[in-house]
């Protein structure tokens, strides 16, 4: 019902938008994207530059290529036919599958997406150095600063950004999208591109923490997950960020730590057609229970470390560990896994 009333609408503006915004390059055959600041936080602009913005964010353009994609497939399997919603013309369709198809993105050997052009050549900073002088650095970018340097001539971030789209999109959209920009990218290039930007970042965003414990998880990175997941827990509490808790808790963090609770931990994903439940729970708990109501389907679940317990209101399949399953309305089914 959103979709109908409000959400295809949204969507067809967002990419007028950025149809509007994305230049074509004859050199590379690509569209290129300018004047951007990706979720990072710490990039405003180029080291040499006086304007702002960077250009092509890799989260920008996964996302852009992924958004297109999807508007796309909604207007010609819903709306191609509707008086109401089909007032786009045939010159926008065919250039919103162009850019979705040919958005820059700079991969390099190793399979590590470019966070923005040019952000390979920026420098390396000396973590040990500055985590032993001001123990937390949590705010990099004040830091240096106050030292009369640039966080924008550095590689590192407040939070997540290239990893961002490993949190958003599963990797059935993720491989697909990469498909449809024609990048090819090598079989562990999650892991390496985790790898790599976690080490460049100094999680000054308490929401960094959920991400980046969220992926961890993922990678079966059991003990770092849990750590940065009870940071995020405890970021107003304690007022971690030295301050900010007086003026108001992040209630999207506290949210986004009860998501992972239910996404992560018991392993629930929504994303699809029917749910699909592979946990992975941690082992300072021994079970979490909880209900959702998932396409017009109130399921109760209860994840321990080898049983899964689920009870619907009605008949419906569900995925364990990627194995169909059928759950009888009204009956506690408990399932090991």
């Amino acid at each position: 019902e959103f979709m109908n009333q409000y959400g295809f609408e949204m969507l067809t503006e967002i990419c007028r938008f950025f149809a509007f915004a994305c230049k074509y390059s004859d050199k590379d055959k690509r569209y290129h994207l300018d004047k951007v600041m990706g979720p990072d936080e710490f990039h405003e602009k180029y080291p040499d530059k006086k304007e702002g913005g960077l250009k092509n964010n890799a989260y920008t353009n996964i996302m852009l290529s992924w958004v297109i994609k999807n508007c796309l497939n909604l207007y010609y399997n819903l709306y191609k036919n509707s008086e109401n919603k089909s007032q786009i013309s045939a010159e926008e369709l065919d250039l919103w599958q162009k850019i979705s198809q040919n958005l820059y993105l700079n991969v390099n050997n190793e399979g590590i997406i470019e966070q923005f052009e040019g952000y390979f050549n920026l420098k390396e900073l000396d973590w040990e150095h500055y985590k032993k002088k001001y123990g937390n650095i949590y705010r990099l970018d004040r830091i240096l600063k106050a030292e009369g340097k640039s966080p924008d001539s550095y590689k590192l971030a407040k939070q997540a950004d290239t990893l961002m789209v490993f949190y958003n999109l599963s990797d059935k959209e993720l491989n697909e999208t990469f498909t449809e920009l024609g990048i090819t990218l090598p079989a562990d290039y999650k892991i390496n591109n985790f790898n790599y930007y976690i080490k460049r970042t100094s999680h000054g965003s308490t929401l960094s923490r959920v991400v980046h414990s969220w992926l961890a998880n993922d990678f079966d990175l059991i003990e770092w997950s849990w750590d940065l997941y009870s940071d995020a827990l405890g970021s107003d509490f304690y007022d971690i960020q030295g301050g900010t808790t007086s003026e108001g808790i992040h209630a999207g963090v506290m949210t986004a730590t009860i998501m992972q609770a239910i996404c992560s931990f018991a392993g629930i994903d929504i994303r699809g057609k029917a749910i699909k439940i592979s946990p992975k729970m941690p082992k300072q708990w021994q079970s979490i229970g909880f209900s959702i109501l998932f396409r017009d389907v109130i399921y109760q679940i209860e994840v321990t470390h080898k049983t899964i317990g689920i009870k619907t209101d009605k008949d419906v399949g569900v995925l364990i560990n990627n194995i169909p399953c059928i759950i009888q309305e009204g009956v506690w089914w408990n399932i090991d896994y």
